[in-house]
């Protein structure tokens, strides 16, 4: 009878252990927020929405009250290659779905300008959003309002938080489907894994070649008969302006032939000028 029990209650202890697990790391696994449109009047900007979901990442559309979507209409021709996905999948929800299912964020062009205006106020900007959604376990629903009139305030007052794009005072107001793709760009530290973008930027060449072109460029200084504490002084900005450029190998190797090639011509200058006794390049 001990042996059953003993065997039953490590199996418990070890299968607890493995739930324990992986509710950790289903907690450590950042959730994609839902994209979601409310009666969005024009096919194009919803195709279009499907499209920069694509592009960063995202691939769950809700679209509340949406105009027909026809797969030879505009907003398959704007999805690119969301239309294989994302928009066919789209679920029709209602705007009662979203508010009870999701912490969610509405989008907006006109803010309060402070504590009085509760429906719009305060707003966080897409960076200041994309920082807060990284420190946060929770299925959150980014929610945009129709093309004319966004979301109204009744709408905004039912929603968790408010983010605005900061534009011009003069004209704020995005149209539907850039302010989308702006909104997911800057998301995408969260959404997107890897890019098409290298990881490094750029390739510095090696200090070798530098140094090698900080000699070739001294003895232009030198050719050109400049004072010693002027060629000191250019020399030194030369260093401290390729040291923030951060040249690649290709254009430093480019900036050696150049100047290998021009001291050449001025040492061969300056030998003719005094085999034939003609003055030289005229110097400070």
């Amino acid at each position: 009878m001990s042996g059953p029990a003993e065997d039953s209650g490590e199996s418990e202890t070890e299968s607890r252990d493995e739930s324990e697990t992986e509710s950790r790391d289903d907690a450590d696994t950042h959730r994609n927020p839902v994209v979601v449109i409310v009666e969005p009047e024009t096919p194009g900007n919803v195709g279009t929405i499907a499209r920069a979901m694509k592009n960063f990442g995202l691939d769950d559309l809700k679209l509340v009250n949406p105009p027909e979507l026809h797969e030879d209409g505009e907003a398959y021709g704007f999805a690119g290659h969301a239309r294989e996905d994302v928009l066919p999948n789209a679920d029709e929800v209602t705007f009662e779905e979203i508010v009870e299912n999701y912490h969610t964020v509405g989008t907006t062009a006109i803010t309060g300008e402070d504590d009085r205006s509760h429906e719009r106020f305060p707003f966080k900007t897409p960076a200041a959003l994309r920082e807060s959604l990284a420190t946060v376990d929770a299925q959150t629903a980014i929610v945009f309002g129709r093309e004319g009139r966004g979301l109204n305030n009744d709408e905004l007052s039912r929603l968790d938080e408010v983010c605005s794009i900061p534009a011009d005072d003069e004209y704020p107001v995005l149209n539907l489907g850039q302010a989308a793709t702006v909104l997911l760009y800057e998301l995408r530290d969260l959404t997107v894994e890897e890019t098409q973008l290298p990881d490094a930027e750029v390739i510095r060449a090696a200090e070798p070649d530098i140094e090698r072109f900080h000699k070739y460029f001294d003895e232009f200084l030198a050719s050109t008969g400049q004072r010693e504490h002027h060629r000191e002084k250019n020399a030194l900005l030369m260093r401290r302006l390729l040291g923030r450029a951060h040249p690649t190998e290709r254009e430093v190797h480019s900036l050696l032939g150049t100047f290998r090639k021009a001291n050449a011509k001025l040492e061969h200058a300056d030998h003719l000028a005094a085999k034939y006794d003609e003055p030289v390049y005229p110097r400070e």
